[in-house]
């Protein structure tokens, strides 16, 4: 495997080797089934193994009570963004929203489009640079929901301590870019969801946590497939799901489960995070672009002084195998995603980079 690269992408992202290596085995043949899990039966019993096998690590993973159901979905977060309200508005219509950047702000697009949206706090007037603090008595006791996002791709913020809601209204959190990175109480949610194509497997597969009194709101006018209760009365099969790409999540499952679950992952992600700002911080030549006390764990942002130098600094870490470190286009930069399955050697590899060319075009 000498020819890969150090995969510092926000996603599809990079993905633990021992998982991948685990799939090209069993690609062709998975283990006695005599077929590809591409070609399994959603309906058959051999696949049910391998879609309650990888609930039962989530699960276990993230101390998911009884009461909760866990939704192996399709459509992204993107979809979530609509399905999420149109599920949860229930009675005032209407819904708190804490707005640090982009992915906050197309939630409330779509939310709109189904009832009204309170800005709560924002972070807009300094280019998200922060997470925006609020006190409980700016909600709204009478909000269907309170929204966040845990951790923003984009500009590299993170809450590093989840927000308590009102009694009554459930917080609902967008958990994308830092799920299974540390270690989060999901008794404080009513709904978390998730794209896998960051810290769980390739794209395709979306996951919905969601306590059991929050289902049954879905009007009966709206698409079938987009109401909580049918999916979780079918067990997230009442249409063929992503089924590989649960395969390869039930992997990464399993693969964190052998490497000490989430409290392993968060020591690393820290040690990680930790040498990366250092350099950063004591580098003269980089600009971190985050108020230090909410910087992220899995996307570090920063700039340099010229978009010479910043567009310089990607092509020569390309060359040295570091590749995908150019900032979302929105926000220009440099961005180093470092997610669970990044190793500790990847991030000292960056670093080591970084140093040099610090020296080389203070």
């Amino acid at each position: 495997m000498s020819n890969r690269v150090y995969n510092f992408a926000a996603g599809p992202a990079v993905m633990p080797e021992p998982v991948l290596l685990q799939a090209a085995q069993e690609l062709f043949c998975h283990g006695d089934d005599g077929m590809s899990v591409m070609e399994m039966s959603h309906r058959s019993a051999m696949y049910e193994k391998i879609i309650f096998g990888a609930e039962e690590d989530l699960r276990r993973l993230m101390n998911i009570p009884s009461n909760y159901k866990v939704l192996f979905l399709q459509g992204g977060a993107s979809l979530q963004f609509y399905m999420a309200p149109l599920n949860l508005y229930r009675k005032s219509f209407s819904a708190d929203y804490i707005d640090t950047g982009s992915w906050t702000q197309k939630g409330m697009v779509e939310a709109k489009k189904i009832g009204n949206v309170r800005i709560v706090a924002s972070s807009k007037a300094d280019n998200f640079t922060y997470i925006p603090s609020f006190t409980q008595d700016m909600l709204d006791p009478e909000a269907d929901f309170l929204y966040i996002v845990t951790n923003n791709t984009i500009y590299g913020t993170r809450y590093t301590a989840i927000p308590d809601s009102l009694p009554g209204v459930p917080l609902v959190g967008d958990a994308s870019s830092n799920i299974l990175s540390e270690e989060i109480d999901i008794n404080k949610f009513g709904v978390l969801f998730f794209g896998a194509q960051k810290n769980v497997g390739p794209a395709g597969l979306t996951v919905v946590i969601i306590r059991e009194d929050l289902l049954g709101f879905c009007p009966e006018t709206a698409p079938t497939m987009l109401n909580y209760s049918v999916m979780a009365k079918n067990d997230s099969m009442f249409n063929t799901p992503p089924t590989y790409a649960i395969y390869m999540a039930g992997l990464v499952f399993r693969w964190m489960l052998e490497n000490g679950g989430v409290p392993a992952m968060e020591k690393v992600n820290n040690e990680k995070a930790a040498m990366l700002y250092d350099c950063i911080d004591r580098c003269s030549l980089y600009t971190g672009t985050v108020r230090p006390c909410d910087r992220s764990l899995m996307n570090a942002t920063f700039v340099l002084p010229t978009e010479e130098l910043n567009n310089k600094f990607v092509a020569e870490a390309a060359e040295r195998g570091l590749v995908n470190l150019k900032g979302h286009r929105s926000v220009g930069g440099i961005r180093a995603s470092i997610y669970n399955a990044m190793p500790v050697a990847g991030v000292q590899a960056l670093v080591n980079f970084m140093e040099e060319f610090d020296r080389a075009n203070r």
